[in-house]
Formats: structure tokens, sequence, C-alpha cells
């Protein structure tokens, strides 16, 4: 009795693990590591001007990396922009990097969906397995997301929103009385 028991726990205790694990174990495995200097990342914005990761040098960045075809990155567009919403006025900048391959239908998903305007937007309209961008932040899966700090480093890698918007929190929270975010 004792034996069924102590296996039924067991078996019990395997299952709460397996349940237990995120996404992130299974889909950011391959991310860049934490504390790896950002690559470069320079790409046309929506409205054609070029924008590059450099330029944000001394902020926090959120790098979105998702498609407008993507059903898991359509899903939590209205999340990934309430967090940008609520962010940008504590200095972080959202850069959304898009694997679309045709412009009209990036450009209508993006101005039907996203009303923040202090987003920014970038897509060279590449296939995810064949851009230079993908290989670079070793993109395998949409969404994936990095936190930069303001010296140009990964300080969090992830395929959850929701882990973004803790750590965000985490960093207001550290940075009061002032609650904006500034390299030191």
């Amino acid at each position: 009795m004792k034996r069924i028991v102590f296996l039924t726990f067991c078996l019990f205790c395997t299952v709460a693990t397996l349940l237990a694990q995120d996404d992130d174990a299974k889909y950011a495995t391959q991310l860049l590591e934490v504390g790896t200097t950002a690559p470069a990342l320079s790409l046309p914005t929506i409205n054609g001007e070029t924008l590059s990761l450099n330029d944000f040098r001394g902020k926090y960045v959120v790098l979105e990396f998702w498609a407008s075809w993507c059903p898991d990155c359509r899903k939590i567009t209205p999340k990934v922009e309430e967090s940008g919403t609520k962010y940008a006025d504590h200095g972080v900048a959202f850069i959304h990097v898009s694997f679309d391959t045709n412009k009209e239908a990036w450009t209508q998903y993006v101005q039907q969906n996203w009303k923040n305007k202090q987003a920014y937007h970038v897509c060279n309209f590449e296939k995810m397995k064949e851009s230079k961008v993908a290989k670079d932040f070793h993109i395998k899966w949409i969404p994936s997301f990095y936190l930069i700090c303001p010296e140009g480093k990964i300080v969090m890698r992830t395929v959850m929103v929701e882990k973004i918007e803790k750590k965000l929190a985490e960093l207001v929270q550290l940075s009061k009385p002032c609650c904006r975010l500034k390299a030191k």
C-alpha cells in the first residue's frame, strides 16, 4: 500500500512538473543568452525611414519579433500594445520587427490594430527562415521578445509578453521615485 501511494505521489509530481513548464522552456531555448550584446539592427519603418537599434542606446528597448499572419502574434497584439503605451511614459521603446512578406497586409494590420503612435514598426519583407535579422537574433518562433538595457545588452529573452510586462514592472519599481528608466 505504501508503495502504491509513493508511486502515485511520484507520478503526480512528474506530471505537475511537466505541466508547470511554460512556453519559454519549449520555444525560447535557442534565443540569445542574457548578458549578450544585442546584434546590430537596421530596418525600414512603416514610413520608409531607417530605424537602427543603436539610435536607442541609453534607453530600455523591447524588441518584439512577430508577423501579421501569425495567429499567436495577433492574439497578443492588444496586450503588447497596452504594455508599450504604459511603459513609453517610463522611457521604454517598443520596436516591433515583422516577418511579413506582403507590405500591404503588414501596413493594413499595423494601421488597424496599433493605436500607440510611440511604437516603432519595422520590416524588410523577408521570410523569417531566410531573414538575416532572424538568424542574428536566433528567432525560430514568433512571437519572441528581447528586453535590451540602455547599454545594449540583453536583459531578458522570452516568448511570453506577460514575462516582459512583469520585468518592466519590476524595473519601474526599482527606479522610483522618478519612475523613469535611465542608464546609470
